[in-house]
């Protein structure tokens, strides 16, 4: 793909994702340099690297058991996030100067005094040497690192933990989304997000899997600040994969501690400093920042918090910052500034506390409370390294609505799941799949001037029909108006070109319409334009599609019950075989339940 095109791309992936940011969740993630993903192309023609924003491939952008593809870029590096060009198209197992450790859009849940953590509450990810502490219900690091399988993983804390902040004592966690959402060797099943799996934890520049490297739960919130923040890799050495960070910090004038944020012209700007976190003490770049939490408080800055739970006061005195630091970091070993005990690359730290015991970080959850193995407790040899981490307010996987993440409730026997695929057995089954009948093709009997073809609408400028299809959550081929995850798909058009789609209750016999023919009508509607369909001669409707039918006030809004007849008019490429200069494809009939 040339350059010019992934820019204007990704500057309207961009745009779409934020008009549409605070509409629905999103599962945001970021993949390292060593993962065999980097260098592969995502659904809509982005090449990955290392530095991009990445979601799931599924319609609401949520983990699925039906992955169509791996991951689908929804912030591009140099276009969103302004870091530099050149590195789209190098393989994975060789260093760029593009990666993002950790990424936040600012609208983390709180923590709050004297507020337990309920189960679901905390999500995070390890690399592949990430261990559990033996005490973790299946699937968790306990059954999932044996399998080689957990660094694309994310986990959530599967008991209550008391008000933060938190000694080291044992915790549990369980599963919530899965690299490929295919059964690792230990035969756990649970909803996933694209990546490769499985990852053995062996030294060298190239990993055989992906490894899930920052976190970011969007959930739709009336006081959730949309922005983008972000931390790059340092040069720290590891020293289990034998390896140093790709310094991609370095090389845009930061240091791996430092979180930034995106600047008025497009480009990383210094956000919180790495010595206002308690970072780099031991001198320049010797701490990764690898995780990130944020809630920013709406006024322009970083406000540092100095003392556990400003950031709840009424007047947002501060931002919550919570962050954790990569292995090989100097910082570890160091005791934190509020138990004075040594931190671990599992823990999850605050900027340092005023009058603390220490001039470090401290400790608001330590390790041992995700259910983490720490050399510090004896459970590991070493500790478990946090990768990426959020704060939720809700659950993000609730197929069944009863407010209980799926996996919690599975786990604490609330709902059953007999098939042991990580969804509720009460959920129905939706799947993602083809949805709707179509009908209106053109057979020679009808065929306007002999353009017949008996599987797209009548045959074209280019020599192709134009076939109309959909997909999406589905349930014997029905769609689900809710969420409005609908997509309709025309292909086999003369891009690049312009179209419409209309739709109605009614069906006609088989009408010529230009070099077409028209089977939907009367009384239709009309979807908005799509003025500049592309070269490809492809081009999508929705998610939004139920949304968009709104427009049209009752006569024409989809709802759910009942059944819409779709079809696209559209220009030919000159006067097409009939010399009428527009076509049809065929119909799609579809019930909405």
């Amino acid at each position: 793909m040339k350059r010019t095109t992934l820019l204007a791309s990704s500057a309207a992936a961009l745009a779409a994702f934020q008009a549409d940011a605070s509409a629905q969740s999103r599962f945001l993630f970021s993949i390292d340099w060593q993962s065999p993903s980097v260098g592969s192309v995502d659904p809509n023609g982005f090449v990955i690297t290392e530095g991009d924003i990445l979601r799931p491939p599924t319609p609401d952008s949520l983990p699925s058991l039906t992955l169509p593809s791996g991951p689908e870029v929804v912030f591009e590096h140099t276009t969103a996030l302004g870091l530099p060009t050149g590195c789209a198209g190098h393989p994975g197992g060789t260093p760029c100067v593009v990666e993002v450790d950790a990424f936040s859009m600012g609208g983390d849940e709180y923590f709050l005094p004297n507020f337990p953590l309920q189960p679901g509450r905390l999500c995070f990810s390890v690399d592949e040497w990430g261990l559990g502490n033996f005490a973790n219900p299946a699937p968790s690091l306990d059954t999932e690192y044996p399998a080689k399988d957990s660094s694309a993983d994310t986990w959530i804390n599967a008991v209550t933990l008391p008000p933060v902040p938190i000694p080291p004592a044992p915790g549990r966690h369980v599963a919530l989304s899965d690299g490929d959402a295919a059964p690792s060797a230990s035969g756990a099943l649970y909803p996933g997000v694209g990546l490769k799996e499985p990852n053995p934890d062996a030294p060298g520049p190239m990993d055989n899997g992906d490894n899930l490297d920052a976190l970011d739960v969007h959930e739709p919130s009336p006081v959730t600040v949309v922005g983008r923040y972000f931390s790059l890799d340092s040069g720290v050495f590891d020293p289990f994969e034998g390896v140093p960070g790709s310094a991609s910090a370095m090389f845009s004038g930061f240091v791996g501690g430092d979180v930034l944020t995106v600047g008025p012209l497009g480009s990383p700007v210094m956000y919180a400093p790495a010595a206002v976190l308690g970072l780099d003490a031991f001198g320049p770049d010797t701490d990764d920042l690898d995780a990130l939490i944020l809630r920013e408080n709406g006024f322009p800055g970083y406000q540092p918090s100095s003392a556990i739970f400003d950031w709840a006061g009424g007047t947002a005195a501060s931002d919550m910052l919570v962050f954790s630091v990569r292995r090989g970091s100097a910082l570890i070993g160091a005791p934190d500034s509020i138990f004075g005990i040594p931190i671990e690359e599992g823990d999850l730290l605050v900027p340092p506390v005023a009058g603390g015991v220490s001039p470090f970080p401290g400790i608001l959850i330590a390790g041992e409370n995700l259910g983490l193995a720490t050399l510090r407790s004896g459970t590991g040899n070493f500790s478990a390294d946090v990768n990426a981490a959020d704060s939720l307010r809700g659950p993000v996987l609730d197929c069944d609505g009863d407010g209980i993440e799926d996996s919690i409730a599975i786990l604490m026997g609330i709902a059953a799941d007999a098939d042991g695929n990580g969804v509720p057995d009460g959920c129905g089954g939706p799947t993602i799949g083809p949805i709707g009948t179509p009908f209106c093709f053109c057979p020679t009997a009808v065929a306007p001037c002999g353009n017949a073809s008996t599987t797209t609408g009548c045959l074209n400028s280019v020599g192709t029909g134009a076939l109309l299809t959909a997909s999406g959550p589905q349930i014997a081929g029905d769609s689900i108006t809710a969420p409005d995850n609908l997509i309709l798909t025309t292909s086999g058009m003369p891009g690049p070109t312009f179209m419409l789609m209309f739709y109605g209750p009614t069906v006609i016999p088989a009408t010529p319409l230009g070099n077409g023919l028209r089977c939907v009508g009367p009384g239709i509607f009309r979807l908005p334009p799509i003025l500049a369909v592309p070269a490809s001669g492809v081009q999508s409707y929705g998610p939004g599609v139920v949304g968009m039918s709104a427009i049209h006030g009752p006569p024409g809004t989809i709802t759910a019950g009942t059944t819409w007849n779709f079809q696209t008019w559209y220009r030919e490429a000159g006067p097409g075989p009939c010399g009428m200069g527009s076509n049809l494809s065929n119909a799609l009939t579809i019930t909405f339940i």
